[in-house]
């Protein structure tokens, strides 16, 4: 109750400071507002592309905590078929069990303190993928039993439980990996350590050489104030299990990163905030509506203009928190001339975009946690400046 009482009051704060002192939230300027009959003729959202680079299907992650699975792994099947290594589809689940080792390991030798729990970043993926290799869906799927649908409730509560009841005995024998080990071959099937795929013999190790895949090709971003700009440093948020760092840039940077990627055929790995009113999977839609609007939902107008001093406000009072990681694959600008991402999700394919939706930029600028994206996209960019 609180965390929506402290958000109502920081929101009345902002909107007062907007409308003092406009100077105070400048940043692109907005589109300018249709001419009252253009607005009368507008009865929903129509959005024109600019970039739609290629992707593959839209999944579900059901009834699990792994969206940064299938968000990193839709990135890197991208990236594949940039490097025209062709279309694969990724096995989410190969890394979701190779990330759970690694988890347990930091938990136990963390001494209990530390999180646990079915979330992960972008950055844990790409490093267990380095580590371990790259599996296609069609060899592990993480389904067993007949079962169709992911659903890792049972599984995460006995792990943990294991795993405290391990750490509370002060002092481990040297089998308990192989103990735990045994617990996600029961609930996700035993990984591979060879398999035919496409008429050849792969280890995951060879199967991610032979998708062009190297771990070394990709950086983290982030802007938030409260570290210095153009450094890393350990963002503080509970998913960072494995305390990965993220370069810290000004937000306008941060903008500026994602578009030019888009530019030259680079997706991103988007990981951000999905609690606010204006984000819906069912309406294919985030936003960030201005005042007083209540029909942001159906048709474009006024969001809120944003800055790096409300970016970082949202995150220390926590209503910007780590929710949700997808994948952004596009760019688009609706009738008014707003600027808008392409997101591919996770949760099926719901929505009139079965599966994807268009989230404005004001969203993005306030509700970005982190990017990951390819170094080529960065370097390119840097040097043609």
């Amino acid at each position: 109750m609180s965390r929506i009482w402290n958000r109502k009051a920081l929101w009345a704060t902002l909107l007062f400071a907007i409308s003092v002192s406009p100077v105070l939230f400048a940043q692109d300027e907005p589109a300018s507002p249709p001419a009252e009959e253009d607005a009368a003729k507008i009865e929903t959202y129509e959005f024109t592309p600019d970039v739609n680079l290629e992707c593959t299907g839209v999944k579900a992650q059901d009834r699990t905590g792994t969206c940064w699975s299938f968000a990193t792994a839709s990135f890197i099947e991208s990236e594949v078929l940039r490097k025209g290594k062709g279309r694969h589809e990724l096995s989410e689940m190969f890394c979701v069990r190779n990330i759970y080792k690694d988890k347990a390991l930091n938990y136990v030798l963390r001494q209990g303190k530390t999180n646990f729990g079915e979330g992960a970043l972008a950055h844990d993926f790409i490093n267990a993928a380095g580590r371990y290799g790259l599996v296609p869906d069609e060899v592990y799927s993480g389904l067993t039993d007949g079962a169709t649908a992911h659903d890792h409730g049972e599984m995460a509560a006995v792990l943990e439980g294991m795993l405290k009841a391990l750490t509370a005995r002060r002092r481990l024998g040297t089998d308990w990996d192989e103990a735990y080990a045994a617990v996600l071959d029961v609930y996700l099937g035993a990984a591979p350590e060879e398999f035919s795929y496409h008429g050849q013999t792969f280890t995951p190790q060879s199967f991610a050489e032979h998708v062009g895949f190297n771990a070394d090709d990709y950086v983290s971003f982030t802007s938030f104030s409260h570290h210095p700009f153009g450094r890393p440093f350990v963002l503080e948020i509970p998913d960072n299990f494995s305390s990965g760092l993220f370069e810290n840039v000004p937000v306008d940077r941060l903008i500026e990163i994602i578009d030019a990627a888009l530019d030259q055929g680079f997706t991103i790995a988007w990981d951000g905030d999905v609690s606010e009113p204006g984000f819906s999977g069912g309406d294919g839609l985030a936003v960030l509506p201005a005042a007083g609007r209540r029909d942001a939902m159906k048709v474009p107008g006024e969001e809120i203009p944003v800055t790096q001093e409300m970016r970082q406000a949202t995150f220390e009072e926590l209503s910007t928190t780590d929710d949700h990681l997808m994948h952004l694959v596009g760019r688009a600008r609706d009738q008014l001339g707003n600027k808008y991402y392409l997101i591919k999700n996770s949760w099926g394919e719901t929505g009139p975009y079965k599966g994807q939706l268009y989230m404005s930029e004001a969203y993005v600028r306030l509700k970005t946690i982190a990017i990951l994206v390819h170094r080529d996209a960065i370097q390119a960019r840097s040097a043609s400046e």
